[in-house]
This record gives structure tokens, sequence and C-alpha cells, in this order.
């Protein structure tokens, strides 16, 4: 009897992207990487992609994709972030889909996601709609297919989504085995009880809905995927493999499927080199061949379903009590506060609760009368969110709207769109998933529904922030210097809310630090500059402007007078007002011109605080990713004379230091801290040069070594692995430029000798590309008598040795 294997792997991040900017800021926490996207996808997104296989001596033996052999789903805003930041990765996962296509006899392994992540249980019939919607478009753009199976967030489950599923035209999704309660065969008569987890998972079973279809449904094998999530079966491939190949039983007479399903972020993010044990299991189930390989659409086609299920309604992988975690304080945590409580789940519900059931009975009139249906509209707008084109929009408008929209009624049908859309991602599930209201995850979807909040005050007429604050102020958080919802909501909601003045105010403040030009974009805003000066008089700096200022996603516009001044360091006051006239701002600028000859620093100030009356900004006001930057820039002054002095202290007194490391008495407190920052500074800029200059970094490292100082691992990591990647850039792009093999080689040595580990993944990577497509060509010649093709191939092959990549060059075949 057949005997199948299939592993599902669930990738998903949250939502992280700023409600007004549509993108993720600065996240100290995910340090050296820029936010936890970024971070996440170095350790699991982008190695499960291009996964090593090791031979008996630890050299990679083949590298490979992995999504091409498993069953995966990712989020779609996931999906969305990497295809901007991480289009290599986001690619390979596209045509890992393709690839499994030829493995699994035409059935695509990637399978669609809810839109944001929503406990669609939860949910009323039109979200849940929508929601399902927009999965299925989303993924439809994007692997260019339509899906055949749908991923439910956190498996959370009821009839209605199902039959939503069968609707919409999804054919099967996964869930855990607990979330089973009665089974009988087709056509049977008595059900028998399977609940507590005892369903037989290896077959596929039909599930019948209220409105007489069905839906497939896979029930993963629990204590598998559970020893993969929360135990140590990544530790060994090998035992991963022999615990798969163990579930299956002779006792059975069907074609079996052992399948199991975990969080993707498992293989790499939560277990390093998980991604590594999984490429081993999959090679080794493989070789094996005491099963196949396959995913749930090809087994489905092959086997349908011979039973039927019932569900237990209202459950989910995640919560031993059905869905409470996301909605009451059912005991559902990540366990590290004991002592702390979720009674705040409740009151935040609720008030989002109230927030979607008070704009819902507003939206509908108000965008009937721009749009023929506004919850068709609203279903068909995920074509705009996939492209923020103003051509796009435009084409989306004209075939949705009863008639041509003037300019302001587009702007008004957009932002009754954008409403609809925050009124769903406000309920994110990551928002109730941890332990306290201030978690990053619940202030999100706070911040969330902030954006809706501020899109409805300017759509209705009626007062939502009062109301919902008030309701808010019921969740409490653990933290007593936290407070309650409403605390949280104006500690880091408010600050972050955005308008176009202080896109205007942020554009102002940073271009006295940076040259924008006629026009920029400034995350989805879009300035257009009519007016500007600068003058500088010593430290002393003004810039005046005029400028217009464009939302892409909601096409609001307005053209806005500035003017900022830079005292010094981070002394910097601005204002910004919208255009009143050409006349006051040639008035404005006779003014400050007048001020400025006089060196009058006071007058200028006045006159900035006259002229822009409502509010003056500083660099408080600053984007989060803009603020350090400019922070950045107003430190190195700073920080190069601490270097300075660090330096001169270091020298003068060099040979007292090497006299006492050599005695092997400690440096005293002061002497310590001007070697660890001189060595370290100087070690990083080291590698950060263009050309990293090897012989100074042997000589820092050995006087590291030699007087005990710790290396600042992490940023010293980074740094000289973004040197390699971009040494084997350069050799992708010319392999024969003189002297680069060696010095490759070279650098390689260095890396091999450091007292921390340097990732040399996208290294690996593109040397085993390299060898795969170019080498056989060296080869060739070499075979022919080249010898300068010789000298390379013995370089190269050392290079592979160095980089622990077995040299395996493929001959090149003639074609007659």
């Amino acid at each position: 009897m057949e005997r199948y294997i299939c592993i599902h792997a669930h990738f998903y991040q949250p939502p992280r992207e700023n409600a007004w900017l549509e993108a993720v800021e600065l996240q100290d926490s995910a340090y050296p990487y820029h936010d936890w996207n970024e971070r996440v996808t170095a350790e699991c997104y982008a190695p499960n992609s291009a996964s090593r296989i090791l031979d008996g001596d630890g050299r990679i033996l083949q590298i490979v994709n992995n999504y091409s052999r498993i069953s995966f789903n990712f989020g779609p805003t996931l999906l969305s972030w990497l295809e901007q930041k991480r289009p290599a990765v986001y690619q390979a996962i596209l045509a890992a889909d393709r690839e499994s296509q030829q493995h699994f006899a035409g059935h695509g392994s990637a399978v669609a996601q809810a839109y944001n992540h929503m406990i669609l249980p939860l949910a009323s019939r039109r979200d849940k709609y929508t929601q399902i919607r927009w999965g299925i478009r989303d993924f439809e753009s994007r692997f260019g297919r339509h899906p055949e199976g749908m991923w439910l967030p956190e498996t959370a489950v009821d009839l209605q989504t199902l039959e939503v599923l069968a609707e919409l035209g999804i054919k099967f999704t996964i869930l855990s085995p607990y979330q089973a309660g009665r089974v009988r065969p087709l056509g049977g008569r008595a059900w028998r009880k399977v609940d507590g987890g005892r369903i037989d998972p290896s077959m596929a079973y039909a599930v019948r809905v209220p409105s007489g279809q069905t839906m497939n449904v896979f029930f993963y094998d629990g204590p598998i995927s559970r020893a993969i999530a929360f135990e140590d079966l990544l530790a060994d491939g090998k035992r991963f493999a022999d615990r798969l190949i163990g579930a299956f039983s002779d006792s059975r007479t069907w074609p079996q499927l052992v399948h199991i399903a975990t969080d993707g972020e498992t293989y790499g993010h939560h277990r390093a080199y998980g991604d590594m044990a999984l490429a081993f299991a999959l090679n080794n189930i493989e070789s094996g061949q005491v099963a196949r390989l396959t995913n749930y659409g090809e087994y489905l086609e092959k086997h349908p379903p011979i039973h039927e299920a019932k569900v237990i309604g209202n459950s989910s992988w995640s919560c031993a009590h059905g869905i409470e975690r996301w909605k009451s304080d059912c005991g559902c945590n990540s366990g590290g506060h004991s002592d702390w409580n979720q009674q705040w789940r409740t009151p935040l519900r609720q008030a989002f609760d109230w927030l979607r059931d008070t704009v819902a009975p507003r939206y509908e009139p108000e965008a009937k009368k721009l749009f023929q249906d506004p919850w068709q509209t609203r279903d068909a707008y995920i074509d705009v969110i996939l492209n923020r084109s103003l051509e796009n929009e435009l084409r989306f408008i004209n075939q949705q709207a009863q008639r041509e929209l003037s300019r302001p009624e587009l702007v008004n049908g957009l932002k009754l769109l954008e409403l609809q859309r925050y009124l769903m991602l406000m309920y994110t599930s990551c928002g109730w998933f941890f332990d306290d209201l201030s978690g990053i995850e619940t202030v999100q979807v706070i911040q969330y529904a902030g954006r809706a909040v501020q899109l409805a005050g300017q759509l209705f007429p009626d007062e939502f922030a009062a109301p919902f604050l008030d309701l808010l102020a019921q969740a409490k958080s653990n933290l007593p210097d936290q407070g309650d919802g409403r605390s949280i909501y104006e500690r880091y909601v408010q600050p972050a809310m955005v308008d176009l003045e202080k896109v205007g105010a942020h554009y102002a403040v940073s271009s006295l630090f940076e040259d924008y030009g006629q026009s920029t974009r400034i995350y989805c805003y879009e300035v257009e500059l009519s007016e500007h000066r600068s003058s500088r008089q010593g430290k002393l700096r003004v810039v005046l402007g005029q400028a217009s200022v464009t939302s892409e996603i909601t096409r609001e516009s307005d053209r806005l007078t500035f003017g900022v001044l830079h005292l010094a360091d981070h002394s910097v006051i601005g204002g910004v007002r919208k255009i009143n006239g050409d006349e006051a701002y040639r008035s404005l600028d006779q003014e400050v011109d007048k001020s400025l000859a006089g060196g009058d620093v006071a007058e200028l100030v006045r006159l900035i605080e006259k002229n822009f009356s409502s509010e003056t900004y500083t660099l408080r006001l600053l984007f989060r990713d803009e603020q350090r930057k400019i922070l950045g820039i107003l430190l190195e002054e700073a920080t190069n004379q601490a270097r300075v002095l660090y330096r001169n202290f270091h020298d003068e007194h060099a040979h007292l230091i090497r006299f006492v490391t050599e005695l092997g008495v400690p440096l005293p407190r002061r002497f310590r801290l001007a070697v660890d920052f001189t060595l370290n500074s100087d070690l990083l800029d080291a590698f950060s040069a263009d050309e990293i200059d090897l012989n100074k970094s042997r000589e820092i490292l050995e006087e590291i070594r030699r007087t005990g100082v710790k290396p600042d691992a992490v940023a010293l990591e980074f740094a000289l692995r973004n040197s390699i990647d971009h040494l084997f850039s350069r050799f992708v792009a010319n392999p024969v430029e003189p002297g680069l093999l060696q010095r490759l080689e070279d650098t390689i040595d260095l890396v091999l000798s450091l007292p921390f580990e340097v990732r040399l993944w996208e290294a690996q990577n593109t040397y085993y590309v390299m060898m795969r497509d170019y080498a056989g060509k060296v080869q060739e010649r070499a075979e022919q008598g080249d010898s300068e093709a010789q000298v390379w191939l013995q370089s190269f092959s050392r290079l592979g040795e160095k980089l622990k990549v077995k040299f395996q060059v493929t001959p090149i075949v003639a074609v007659a």
C-alpha cells in the first residue's frame, strides 16, 4: 500500500507597518538587523530557500530549496514585505511553487492564507468573506494560479468559515487533530467520537457545511508536530526522518499520509539550523524510498476522502479553550509571567467591536453615494492594495463607481476603503496572543484601530475617539507604569499619527541634512518642491520653501509653506502651514534675509514662531529611521572627537599597556575603556572599508588577543559579512578580475582566524552557483591545457575547501 509524507510549514509575521507610513520602522530589539522581519528572514526564510545538505566531513554537498518539497503558506502581508525588501527570497518562494508542480503531478505546494491573520470564527460573515477573498486574490497575483488550499489563522475554525472557503473555491484546509469531533465512513450512519486528538490523521476527511457543500480537511499528526515545535526533534535530521517514517502502520489498509504542521519559523528562527535538519530529512526520505514526498493537493486528487468528519466549532491549534485566547483571560499565554493576567483581552476586543459596529452602518450609505455596491467594492479593493499606482487606482474607481467622481469624491472613496482595511487589520490575532496590553503586537493593533478612528473622524460627523478611548481605558496593563488602554493609546499611538502637515514638517526638518531634489518620496507620500532656499551663517542654517504633499494611499493633497532653523547640534526648530499666497511667502523670505544678515538668532526664532504659530517642530517629530540617520550625522562629530581622545591616550600609553598585559596584570578600568573603544573602532573601520584592509585587520586582531579586549562580535560580524558579500558580488560580475580570487581566499582565511563566527551563508550560496554554472566551463579550458584556467581552478577549489563547500564540477556535455 502506498505511503506518503507531507510536511506543512506556516510562515507568518504579524503586520508591523506603521499605519500612516505603510512601512516597518526601525526596531532596536532586532539589532543588528533593521527590524524583526529582516532578522527572521535572515535566520529562516532565506536559509530555507538555499538550505545545506552536508557530507560526512561537514562540507556542503548540496544546496536545496526546501520550499519546493514541502507544503507551505506565507502570510500575504509578509509576502508583500519580502517582495519589496528581500526580492531574491521572494522569487525563490515563487520558483519553489512552480518546481513543486513538477514534483507533485501539477499541484503546487503553496497554500493561501486568510489575509491579515484574523481569528475568523470571531469575525462577522462579511469580514470572513473579505479576508478569504483577499487571501485568494493576493495568492493569485503572486503565484499565478488559484489556490487549492487555505491556511486558517491559528487554524481557528467554525462551520461558517468552512462554508465561505467552499463558496470561494477552496478545496482543503489543515486543522489540529484536537479539532476533530466525530468521524464515520462516507455513506455510513453511526458517528464515532474522536475528540481529544484521537482521530486517525493518515487520510483526508470530508466535512459537510450548512449549504450542502463539503470541505476537505487534513488533521495533522499532533505528537510529531509537537516534538518539532516544542521538543528537540530538529537537533538531528536523521531522527526527524525516522520519526516521520515510524508513524506508518501496517494495520492500515488505505494509502497512508503522514503529515505534520508547525510554524515555519521553527526551521531556522526558533531552532537554529532547523532548515538543515529539514533538508536532510527530506533528502533522507526521498533516497530511502520507504515513502514518497507529496503535498495535500496531489494526495487529495489521488486519494479523495472515504470518511467524513465533524469539526469542533470555535476551536484552534493554540488555545486549549477553543478561541478564548483572543477574547478572554482563559489561562493561555506565553508562560513568561506567571503572576500576570490577561483580563485586558476582553475590553480590548469589546472596544474594537464597538468601533467596527458603529462605523459599519455609516460606511454603507456614504459609500453607496460613490460605488455601485459598497461591500463588493471592499472585496475588490485588494487589487488596489496590490498595486498602488495612480493608473491602477483610477481604473479601479472607474470600474466600481456609479459615475465619474470628482477629486474630493475620489479621496473620500479611498478613505472609506482604507477605513475598512484598518477595521480588519486591527483584529490581527497577535494583538491578543501574548501576555500584556503594552506588548509590541498589541500596541500595533491599537495603532491600526487609531488609524480607523482618525479616518472615521474625517469621513463622518460623529465623535469616535472619546467613546472608543473610554472603552479602551477598561483594559488594564500588568505593568503599573503602562496604565490602561487609554494611556497606551496616548503614549504610543497618538504621537505616531501623521497628517500631510506632519509629513511636510518631516520633509522640512530632514531637508537640513539631506538634498531631496525637486521631487521625492517619503514613505507613502510624494513631495513636489515649488520653492526652496537654503542659507548658512557659521553653524546657523535656515531653510525656507513651498511644496505639495500627496498621499499615495488616499490621494489627499495639500500645498504647504515651511521654514526651519538649525541652530547647532540637535537644536532645530521649524514650522509648517498651508500656503496662503505668494506674497506672504515673499515677505517671510525677506524678513529671514534681513535677520540672517544681522546675525539675529532671536529674531529668526521669533519669525518661525510668528509665521507658524499653530505648531513648531523639532528633531523629535522625525520618523524613526530618518531621525536615527540624522542623529548619526550629528553624533559623528562628537564620536570622532572621542575617538581622537581615546586614540591619543592609547598611542601615548601603548608601551605601558603592552607591558602590563604581558605581565598578565589586568588593565585598570579607564585604560580598558580606551583600549576597547579604540581597537573595536579600528577593526570595524577595517572591516567596513570598500577594500577590507587585511594587514591592518590582522595587526588589530593580534593586539586584541594580546590585550584581552572583548571584540564587539555582533557589529564586527555584521560589517565583515556585508563586505564579504560585496566581494563575492564582484566575483560574480567578473570571475577573472586579476587578484580577486586570491583576495577572497585571504579574506576567508582571516574569517577562519577570528575569535567569533561569521555567517558565510551568502558567500557559500554564491560559490555554489559559480561552481555549478561557471566552473565547468573553466575546467573544460583547463583540460585543453589553458594554464590560466588551471591556476583559476586550483584557487577556486581551495576557496571551496575554506568555505566548506565540496568542490564538484558538472561536466560540460557537448550538444551535437
